[in-house]
């Protein structure tokens, strides 16, 4: 029997043979490697904040055109719309502090005050929101509201403050020296103007009254003592002023003399206004009054059917009314949308 022998494999061969055997061990210590030394690069993604969240307080508007409008709250809060309420923007400013107040010349130019007596203007239309230059005090010197009138804007708050500003905002110059009481609003037509705060025993008049422009003031006579948190005139003669604990108070004859209008309702009010022939005050829980210009047939009534939040401020522009307080909304066709919901 002849038997084949079997065929010698070359070095070749072998040499391949070797790799192979080798193929398992190099794939494991390739995946160790990049285990243990290979570090993926995280991308990670910025989420900026909602321009307007759920939690968000809003103390004050203004609405200087039918398109533009600012709100401002909680945490140094300022945001701004170019569409008419549609869509937001928030705006840097150089605090968290609460912000109280804001009044505006116009698209570009605005100031707002809050906590801490700080108070910051705009002539970019917010893009850039700089710090105003405010007396000093060792008191809390929260400012409260600030309005505009004419090219001055003065702003208002708790110990007895009242600022003028004749440089749209860059520079405030106090006006009466520092007293333990709060004013919360003010007034003007032409020369005359209306200061009212809140009622304290011994401290300031819940009313008081210039006739120089601003330069001096001179307290009312009432006999009403809860605090008042708004007055408005519809003409040089005649006036609302509203307040706590329903409050109501009117005027025919200047501000010389005040009459009561009670059992209204018994929710604190803190805004009011001449707007489309009837006089509009808002306030907690939803509530708003509303009447003749006479002042004298007043009904009760929700700024919008269901809603419940207290409101510190409204203002129309156009076809709309902006609210604020618990949240931002937009009454427009007999329907109330809020912003950032």
């Amino acid at each position: 029997m002849v038997v084949q022998a079997e065929k010698e494999e070359g070095p070749i061969a072998k040499f391949f043979d070797f790799l192979a055997s080798l193929l398992p061990i190099v794939i494991i210590g390739g995946l160790l490697y990049a285990g243990f030394f290979v570090k993926g690069s995280a991308v990670v993604k910025k989420v900026e904040p909602k321009a307007i969240e759920r939690r968000d307080n809003f103390y004050s508007i203004t609405a200087p055109t039918d398109k533009v409008a600012w709100a401002v709250g909680t945490g140094g809060k300022i945001v701004r719309s170019d569409d008419g309420g549609a869509t937001w923007v928030r705006q840097k400013v150089s605090t968290i502090e609460n912000l109280q107040g804001i009044a505006a010349w116009d698209a570009q130019t605005a100031v707002v005050v809050g906590n801490r007596g700080l108070a910051f203007y705009t002539t970019d239309g917010g893009k850039e929101w700089k710090p105003s230059a405010v007396p000093k005090s060792d008191n809390p010197n929260k400012l409260l509201r600030v309005r505009v009138f004419g090219d001055t804007a003065w702003a208002v708050g708790e110990f007895g403050g009242i600022f003028r500003s004749d440089d749209k905002g860059v520079t405030f110059t106090r006006v009466l020296p520092e007293k333990d009481s709060a004013f919360n609003a003010i007034s003007f037509r032409g020369q005359t103007g209306f200061l009212v705060g809140e009622y304290r025993e011994g401290g300031l008049s819940t009313i008081l009254k210039s006739a120089d422009g601003g330069a001096t003031w001179n307290p009312v006579e009432l006999a009403n003592r809860a605090s008042l948190m708004a007055i408005e005139f519809r003409s040089d003669n005649d006036g609302v002023a509203v307040g706590l604990a329903g409050t109501v108070l009117t005027t025919s004859d200047g501000g010389a003399t005040w009459t009561s209008i009670p059992d209204l309702t018994r929710e604190n009010l803190f805004d009011v206004h001449w707007e489309d022939g009837k006089w509009v005050a808002v306030g907690d829980k939803g509530v708003k009054i509303t009447s003749d210009a006479e002042a004298k047939n007043w009904s009760v009534g929700k700024i919008f059917e269901g809603d419940i939040a207290w409101r510190t401020q409204f203002v129309q522009s156009g076809s709309k009314v902006y609210v604020v307080g618990a949240n931002l909304g937009i009454l427009e066709g007999g329907k109330l949308s809020i912003a950032g919901q």
